[in-house]
């Protein structure tokens, strides 16, 4: 269980605790939040679109949905790794 988590689970809670909290702030400082970070990715793929591009605009939206999720995970997974 540790290998797979990258340590003690009660360490990684801490970590990810102490991360999501630097995050958050970070982002409370820039007034950001996520609903407004995917409100963005969704109005620059219709501006796109607005070029006529329907195609374009189903698979920028598939890709922008999925980076939302998979960019914080890989980082996060980046992190854990940089630190063996």
């Amino acid at each position: 269980m540790e290998r797979f988590l990258g340590g003690s689970p009660l360490s990684v809670l801490v970590r990810l605790i102490f991360i999501s909290l630097l995050v958050g702030a970070a982002m409370t400082y820039l007034d950001l939040s996520p609903p407004d970070l995917y409100e963005s990715a969704v109005r620059f793929v219709r501006s796109i679109t607005g070029l006529g591009f329907d195609t374009v605009r189903k698979v920028g939206q598939w890709v922008i949905t999925g980076a939302l999720i998979v960019v914080p995970l890989w980082l996060l997974m980046r992190l854990f790794a940089a630190r063996k």
